[in-house]
This record gives structure tokens, C-alpha cells and sequence, in this order.
């Protein structure tokens, strides 16, 4: 492979290259060698859970500290063979990660390619920090508890907050179909369809994707109905719903990791034990997309559990029954194709963007070979170099 640039110039025997006498020769002898993974659902304003609570990093962290944070994750990704990231959210962050993607792109700190959502939009009254949650709190017109996202009601709200969106500098626009909101706290559909739909076509006419966070059946459904780009979840959706998706072309994200993160820090699970009942259900919804032909791409929801380990979301998929290359393939070409980058990321190939990643092992027969990384490059510079010997 010759790379120039930022590019791959070629692909081919090493005889082909034999002319090219000025360039730097790299060998990885036994290294499997496969294009930059992409996680399309991460956070990288957030931390594990069972470190400090979302709430508590919302209410308490303040959003220097958490741009901070989200640096040294941002290099713990590039260095685990994560070349690329979809950030659905700052959580209560602002805009953040617009100065984040700027900071990377710029060379002042080392981190994926990142394509961000700024804030995401949900309805009035439906996200957190709670304020039933909070004993005697009483919100005013001139006081309210910090949010997590950008709060709107009706058409012309959401659509306003779309175009706010936009022009702060997101490259997605991620809405929330659901959230626990019900008397007993289930989760309930939130946004109506024709919101939804508004929400969508503002932001198509702006040139703007859209994902959506939605749990149950209906809310999925009223989403695809809407005709949103990516949803993100889907542990409650029906065989059904996967079926409109499939012929709709809509990508799922199922994000298999959050879940058993969750019952990890909050039920003391661990391999010994069943699956919980949200574990389950994510198994569920993902064979059915699988069952369905719907597009599904990489995205583990990682910053509910540690950055630098979205490979957990890969054997996930191989563990409930996906073949390891597929796996790949979901995290390189289909999430590459999700992102609108599928003649820059997510192959090798002449012209693509040199995202470059090692293994000393075959990770398509393998996929615990991910965890075993010895070479990382982006951009044509190598980020960690550990089977050489060289240093970046």
C-alpha cells in the first residue's frame, strides 16, 4: 500500500511499488491490517456511570471539565483503532464538541474524525436532570435545572431548534422519539409524528441527517414514518417496525453494550448470570433487524461505559450471532455509508482516506482480536506504532 497525504495512493503487490525509492517503508509482518472502526453512537462528554451518575456530571461537572474529560477520551478512541465517531449529544455540554471536532481537525490534540450533533432535541418536560427528582424544586420562568438537551414543543419549536442546531455547527440533528415519561416513570413515546416529521424535513432542507433515540414500538414506528435517517436503540421495536425500516432504508444503531453496562454497575451482573431484561430485549430487537435485512451499523453508546472499549460493541454483535467479518464491515463500509463517507471511510482502497488499522491477529476470525491493536494510522500519520517498533 503507498500512502501520500492524508491518502492512499495505491493498493496492490509490493512489486508495484518498487519504483517509489523516496518513500518510508513500514512492515508489519503477521499484522492483519483493516480500515479506521467507526463508532456511529458515542458520547464523549460522558463517563461511566458508576463512576459519577449522569445527573450528577450534568448538574455538577462543569463544561470546561467535561471538554477536558472528553479530550483525554477522545485519544483513548483514536488509540484503541476508533479513526472515527458519530457523537450523538454533548448531555448538558452545549456545543462542545464542535470546538472538540475543530481541536482534532487542527492538530492541537489527537482524536477521531468526529462528526457531532451539538445539543440533542427533545420534548418539553421530558428529559433530565428530572425536576421531580429533586425535592422542593419548583422551576420559575427565571430558574430551571441545567438540561441535558435543547427542550421544544409543536412544529414550529422543534423546527426552530433544528435550524439552532445547524447553525451552531451540528452535522446530525438527534432527536429524542421517547423518554421515561410516564406515571410510573415507562418510557413513552414523546414527539408526535407530525413534529417528528417537521423536525426531519428541516433538517434535510439544511442538508442534515437525522438520528433517533427511540425505545419503544411506537415511538420507532412514528420515526420511520417521519422519515428519519438512523435510529438508535430500538430494544422494544417489532418485527414490524424492522420490516418499514428495511424497505425505508432506515440504519440501526442497536448500541448491545449500554445495556449490560448498566446491569454490570446497577444489578451486579456479569457473564455467570442470565441476561437481564434489557439485555434480552436488545437481543431481541437485533435479531429482528437482522431477520428484516435492515442496515446495521456500529454504535455502542460508549461513555456509558469506558471510551477506548467500543470493541466491546463489535463482539456483542458476533455474540448474538452476527459473523465476525460482518461485525467489521457494520463498524467500517456500512457505518461509513450511514455517514455519508463511503468514498472516504471505511475501505482500503485508491483515493480513501488513509484510516488504518493493526492486529496481530485476524479479527475476521477473531473479533477478540480487536483488543489486541499494534498499529493505528489516520489521515496518513501514524498514531501508535507497537509491532515496528517505530515511534510516531
Amino acid at each position: 500500500m503507498l500512502v501520500e497525504g492524508a491518502r492512499i495512493l495505491d493498493v496492490g503487490a509490493l512489486e508495484k511499488f518498487d519504483a517509489n525509492k523516496g518513500a518510508e517503508r513500514i512492515e508489519l509482518p503477521g499484522v492483519t491490517l483493516f480500515p479506521g472502526l467507526i463508532d456511529a453512537h458515542s458520547h464523549l462528554f460522558l463517563h461511566p456511570y458508576n463512576e459519577t451518575s449522569w445527573d450528577d456530571q450534568v448538574l455538577k461537572e462543569s463544561e470546561a471539565y467535561r471538554t477536558l474529560r472528553a479530550a483525554r477520551h477522545a485519544q483513548a478512541t483514536l488509540e484503541s483503532g476508533f479513526t472515527a465517531l458519530r457523537d450523538l449529544g454533548t448531555e448538558g455540554a452545549g456545543t462542545a464538541d464542535v470546538a472538540l471536532k475543530r481541536a482534532i481537525e487542527d492538530g492541537i490534540i489527537p482524536g477521531p474524525r468526529l462528526f457531532v450533533a451539538t445539543r440533542a432535541i427533545v420534548a418539553t418536560g421530558s428529559y433530565g436532570p428530572a425536576a421531580r427528582n429533586y425535592s422542593g424544586f419548583h422551576p420559575g420562568p427565571d430558574c430551571c435545572l441545567p438540561q441535558g438537551a435543547e427542550e421544544a414543543s409543536g412544529i414550529d419549536e422543534i423546527v426552530r431548534a433544528v435550524r439552532r442546531q445547524a447553525s451552531l455547527g451540528a452535522d446530525w440533528i438527534k432527536l429524542y422519539a421517547d423518554y421515561r415519561t410516564g406515571p410510573q416513570g415507562e418510557v413513552r413515546p414523546t414527539f408526535s409524528e407530525a413534529e417528528l416529521r417537521a423536525a426531519v424535513e428541516a433538517a434535510h432542507d439544511s442538508g442534515r441527517p437525522v438520528a433517533v433515540h427511540a425505545m419503544v414500538d411506537e415511538a420507532m414506528r412514528r420515526a420511520a414514518v417521519a422519515g428519519v435517517d438512523t435510529i438508535e436503540h430500538g430494544y422494544g421495536g417489532s418485527r414490524e417496525t424492522f420490516a418499514l425500516m428495511a424497505k425505508t432504508g432506515i440504519a440501526f444503531l442497536p448500541t448491545l453494550t449500554a445495556p449490560e453496562a448498566i446491569a454490570e454497575y446497577f444489578h451486579a451482573h456479569d457473564d455467570s448470570r442470565e441476561p437481564t431484561e434489557n439485555m434480552a430485549m436488545a437481543a431481541k430487537a437485533f435479531q429482528f433487524a437482522r431477520d428484516e435485512g435492515v442496515i446495521i451499523g456500529c454504535g455502542s453508546d460508549v461513555g456509558v461505559f469506558a471510551h477506548g472499549t467500543s470493541r466491546r460493541e463489535l463482539a456483542w454483535m458476533v455474540r448474538l450471532g452476527m459473523r465476525a467479518v460482518d461485525a467489521l464491515e457494520a463498524a467500517t463500509a456500512v457505518n461509513a455509508k450511514i455517514l455519508r463517507q463511503e468514498s472516504e471511510l471505511g475501505r482500503i482502497r485508491a483515493g480513501f482516506r488513509a484510516d488504518l488499522v493493526g492486529s496481530r491477529r485476524d479479527p475476521t476470525r477473531d473479533i477478540a482480536a480487536l483488543s489486541d491493536i499494534c498499529f493505528v494510522m489516520k489521515d496518513g500519520v501514524i498514531v501508535s506504532d507497537t509491532e515496528s517498533g517505530r515511534r510516531p
